[in-house]
C-alpha cells in the first residue's frame, strides 16, 4: 500500500506531514490552498514495474494499492470499482480522421459514475480517521457514489445537493440511506452549505477538492488506461471537467506512470468544458505559469454534472495541465447533446451529458483537423441513466401501434 511521505499545497508549496491536515493548506485557504499527495517514488520505482502488474490478478482499481493512500486495507469493500472497460472502434475513429478511438466506460462502476474511484478511497480514510459520519455537496454523481460505498459501513451519510439535480440520481442517495438536503440553490450554494455544516459538527467531507484523496482514487482511470493499452498510453485523452478534480487526477495519474518509468511518455491532457460553464478554460487561456486567475462565473448547461461556475480544484487543475502539456476546448449543449446521441447509436456505450462532453471534445477538435492521424482516448465518466430526461429530448418518440402484424406492417 501506499506510503505519504507529505501532504504538498499546490500554492505555496508549503509541506505538512500526512496526519498534520485533513483538508487544505491554512495560509492559503481553501480554493488556492488544495493539497497534492506525494509518495516516496525512488521506493516505488524499485518494486513497481510491468511485470509487477502482470502478476497482479485483482481485476479493481486495488490493483494500484502501492500507489493509494490505504493504510488499512480491512476497510476496502467488495464493490468492484475500476477496471471498467476501455473499447477501440475503428469505424468511428476513421470517421473522424482519427489513428484510433478509445472509449473508457466508467459508467459501468458500481453506482454508475466515475465518482465512485474517489468515493470509495474516501470512505476507507473516513473509517481508519474514526470518523461517524460522512458528507459532501453535489450535483448528484459524487453524493450517490459517496452513499453507495458508505451503504455497507456504519457510517451515516449526508448529502446536500441542489434542488435541480436530477430525478435518478436523488433516487439513488435515498436508496442507498442517505439522508439528503435538496438545497434552493446553484451547487456552489450547496457546496459551501456542506463545508459549512461538516466544520461544525465534525463530519468528513468529500466535497471536490477540499479533500486531499479524491485526486488519488480519480488518477486510478489513468493508470488503467495506460496498462490496458499495454503501456502504449495514446496521443491525446479527453475528460469532461466541472470542480477540476477528475481532470488534476487523470494528470497526475500519468505524471506518476512516467515517474515511474512505466511509460515512456505523457499523453496530451485535454479538458472539456461547457461553453455557459467555462471558468476553468478561461483561467488556463490566462495563465503565466505562475498564478492563476480565478473568475467565477453563474454556471449553465445541459450537463448538470459538470455545470460549476465556482470550481474548487481549479488552481490544481489549471496547473497540471499546464505542466502536462495539455489544453482545454469548450463545446456548446448542443454539442455535447449530439454526442450522447452519436456515441449510443455509433458504440453501444450510453453517456449522460457531462460523460459525452468528452467526445464532443474531441468531435470539435477533430473538425478543426486538430488530431488527424493521432489515437485518441475519452473518458466517458457517467451513464446515461443518470439523466433520462436529458436523453429523451434528443432520443425521440416510439411507435405507438395496435396489436397486430397488420397494424406492425402498416406503422413500417
Amino acid at each position: 500500500m501506499g506510503r505519504i511521505v507529505t501532504l504538498r499545497c499546490i500554492g505555496c508549496g508549503k509541506e505538512y506531514a500526512p496526519d498534520e491536515l485533513d483538508y487544505t493548506c491554512p495560509a492559503c485557504g481553501p480554493r488556492r490552498g488544495t493539497l497534492e499527495v506525494l509518495y516516496d517514488y525512488e521506493v516505488l520505482k524499485g518494486t513497481l514495474s510491468r511485470a509487477y502488474f502482470r502478476g497482479e490478478n485483482e481485476r479493481s482499481m486495488w490493483r494500484y494499492l502501492p500507489l493509494l493512500p490505504i493504510e488499512d486495507r480491512r476497510f476496502i469493500q467488495p464493490l468492484r470499482v475500476g477496471w471498467t472497460p476501455l473499447y477501440a472502434f475503428s469505424d468511428l475513429a476513421s470517421d473522424y480522421g482519427l489513428k484510433a478511438l478509445y472509449v473508457k466506460d466508467d459508467g459501468q462502476n458500481p453506482t454508475a459514475s466515475y465518482k465512485d474511484r474517489a468515493s470509495s478511497v474516501v470512505v476507507i480514510k473516513a473509517q481508519e480517521k474514526g470518523k461517524k459520519v460522512v458528507t459532501c455537496a453535489s450535483t448528484g454523481n459524487a453524493a450517490s457514489s459517496l452513499a453507495g460505498f458508505a451503504a455497507a459501513t456504519n457510517l451515516e451519510t449526508i448529502i446536500f445537493v441542489p434542488r435541480t439535480a436530477p430525478e435518478a440520481k436523488v433516487a439513488q442517495l435515498l436508496i442507498y440511506g442517505a439522508k439528503v438536503f435538496l438545497v434552493d440553490g446553484s451547487y456552489d450554494v450547496a457546496y459551501d452549505l456542506a463545508a459549512e455544516a461538516a466544520a461544525t459538527f465534525d463530519w468528513y467531507n468529500r466535497s471536490a477538492a477540499v479533500n486531499p484523496y479524491l485526486v488519488e482514487g480519480k488518477k486510478t482511470g489513468a493508470l488503467e488506461l495506460a496498462e490496458q493499452l499495454d503501456w502504449e498510453v495514446p496521443d491525446v485523452v479527453l475528460v469532461g471537467v466541472g470542480d477540476g478534480s477528475v481532470l488534476s487526477g487523470i494528470c497526475k495519474g500519468f505524471d506518476e506512470l512516467h515517474r515511474l518509468g512505466l511509460i515512456d511518455r505523457l499523453p496530451q491532457v485535454i479538458g472539456v468544458q461547457a461553453e455557459g460553464a467555462a471558468p476553468i478554460a478561461e483561467a488556463f487561456e490566462r495563465y503565466d505559469g505562475r498564478k492563476v486567475i480565478i473568475e467565477d462565473v453563474v454556471a449553465q448547461t445541459v450537463a448538470d454534472s459538470i455545470c460549476v461556475g465556482k470550481p474548487r480544484d481549479i488552481v490544481k487543475a489549471v496547473t497540471y495541465v499546464a505542466r502536462n502539456g495539455g489544453r482545454f476546448v469548450t463545446v456548446s449543449d448542443r454539442q455535447i447533446m449530439k454526442a450522447i446521441s452519436v456515441l449510443a447509436k455509433r458504440t453501444g456505450v450510453f453517456a449522460e451529458p457531462a460523460g459525452a462532453a468528452s467526445f464532443a471534445g474531441a468531435v470539435e477538435l477533430a473538425a478543426r483537423g486538430e488530431l488527424d492521424g493521432k489515437r485518441v482516448a475519452v473518458m466517458v465518466t457517467g451513464n446515461g441513466l443518470k439523466d433520462v430526461a436529458a436523453a429523451r429530448r434528443i432520443a425521440g418518440a416510439p411507435v405507438h401501434v395496435e396489436p397486430s402484424l397488420e397494424a406492425v406492417v402498416e406503422k413500417l
